[in-house]
Formats: structure tokens, sequence, C-alpha cells
């Protein structure tokens, strides 16, 4: 199964696409970031960010997506944003059919590192480790991104195993 990951923001989204090999190992397709200049209309910084992930969905195809969600942030105007891209990734999932799961950050850092207070470096590092990758995902939302996606394929497996088909 080939999955999306976003790690969501109007000014930096981070997207991994993250699948498994026949012998379970994982195996990363692609992933960067999408940036959106700082002094454009909130509107189009959106459109900027729709057109691209549906660029990336119609490219590579994933059968699943994952989305950070938003955590309790004490500046409002930025988590308005985060939120409102957050919306346009679950949206272009939806419109291309893909099943979507939303993970918090600590689910997500619990999941790949095993402690949810890991820091940004810890993050790349053991995405590093985990998906043998020459050098750490940069930047950080690329790494946070590629976590998303491999915490969901861990999830996946885990509903998997608790819920075999034909239960």
């Amino acid at each position: 199964m080939l999955v999306l990951g976003i790690d969501p923001g109007t000014a930096t989204t981070g997207f991994g696409l993250v699948g498994e090999t026949p012998d379970g190992a994982y195996a990363v397709v692609d992933y960067g970031v999408i940036l959106t200049p700082s002094g454009m209309a909130p509107e189009k910084r959106l459109l900027i960010l729709y057109n691209r992930l549906v660029e990336i969905m119609l490219l590579h195809r994933p059968e699943s997506g994952a989305v950070e969600k938003l955590f309790f942030q004490r500046n409002v105007t930025n988590a308005i944003a985060v939120g409102q891209a957050r919306g346009v990734a679950m949206l272009v999932m939806a419109q291309h059919g893909l099943p979507v799961a939303e993970y918090t950050p600590m689910e997500v850092k619990q999941a790949v590192t095993g402690y949810g207070g890991a820091d940004k470096r810890q993050i790349q590092l053991i995405m590093k480790a985990i998906l043998e990758l020459d050098d750490i995902p940069r930047p950080d939302d690329a790494a946070d991104a590629l976590a998303v996606a491999v915490c969901h394929l861990q999830s996946y497996r885990m509903r998997a195993l608790l819920d075999p088909p034909g239960n």
C-alpha cells in the first residue's frame, strides 16, 4: 500500500509517500515540501497547495492518506491557517477516493520513535534510519510528513492483525 502523509501548513506543507516492499520493509517513493509565498493572499496560497497536491496524487496514485491533526496552539491565526491547509489536503484526498486517517503529533512521534515527546531532530534521524535514506530528510516538515505516512502504515498493520479479513 502506498500512503501519502501530510504535515499541513499554509507557508510550508510537508508531504511524504511511503509504501511497503513485499518483505514488509518501508520504501520511500517521494517526499518534500510545498512552499507558498508569505506575501500572497491566503486563498491563492491555498490554491497553490491544492494544485500541487493534485499533481502529487496524479503522479503517484497513493492508496491511502494520513494527515497530522491540529494540536492546540496559542496563536489562533496560525491554528486557523494550519486548519485551512489540513482541509485542502483532506479535500484533495477525498476527491481522489482515498481513505484518510488523522494522527496527533504525539501519536506520530510515539509510533515512529517510541516517545511521544520526540523533537524534530529525533524525527529526522529516525526517518533516515527506518527508511534507509542516505541523508536525513529536510526540511523537518518533510520528515514529519514521512513520519505521518509510516505511522499510518504501522497503524494499518496493527488493525490488520487485530481484525483479520473474514472476521
